[in-house]
Formats: C-alpha cells, structure tokens, sequence
C-alpha cells in the first residue's frame, strides 16, 4: 500500500480491547472476592482460635467470644455480603462506562 493512503482501521481492535476489559475486570472481582474471604476466615476462625483470650473482654455483659459467636459472625457476614454487592456495583458501572466510551 502506497504510504500517502490511510490505513484500513483495526478490525480486530474492538475485540482486544473488550477482551482486555473483561480480564481486568476479572482480575479485580477475584482480589474483591478473596479480600473478603479473608475477612471472613479472620473473623470465623479468629474468634474460635482465640476464645479465651476474647473471654476476659465483655460486650453487653457477654463474654466477648460468645458475643462474637452468637451473633457477631451473623452481622460480619452480613457485611461482607454488603460490601461485595457495593463493591461489585461500582466495578460493573466503572467497566460498562468504560466500555461505552471505547465504542
């Protein structure tokens, strides 16, 4: 092709960028995700592991592992559900708009 011509536009472009979307997008679900396994598995086995040392603290007159064990593990897998659905929101939004821009 003569050099004073454009090139035909990349016809593959659109494909690679999505594709590069998708694993990045990907890649931030799995950190989110298992940030907040990690948070679960601290507050699951943390308050087992370390019962008795939490049994000298008291919360509404409740040893504090039993507090934690009773209903504290409800409310923090509460809020982790929470916060992986906020978190999630925002990471879809950010990605969508980013891909509306790029078409």
């Amino acid at each position: 092709m003569p050099p004073d011509q454009p090139s035909p536009p990349d016809s593959d472009a659109p494909r690679r960028r999505l594709l590069a979307a998708r694993a990045a997008h990907w890649q931030r679900t799995r950190r989110i995700t298992l940030a907040l396994l990690g948070v679960w598995l601290a507050t699951g086995f943390g308050t087992v592991f370390f019962a008795r040392d939490l049994a000298q603290f008291s919360l509404f007159g409740w040893p504090l592992s039993f507090y934690m064990a009773a209903q504290g593990a409800s409310l923090v897998s509460l809020a982790i559900i929470g916060a992986y659905a906020w978190a999630m929101r925002r990471l879809d939004r950010r990605y969508v708009r980013e891909l509306g821009e790029q078409a």
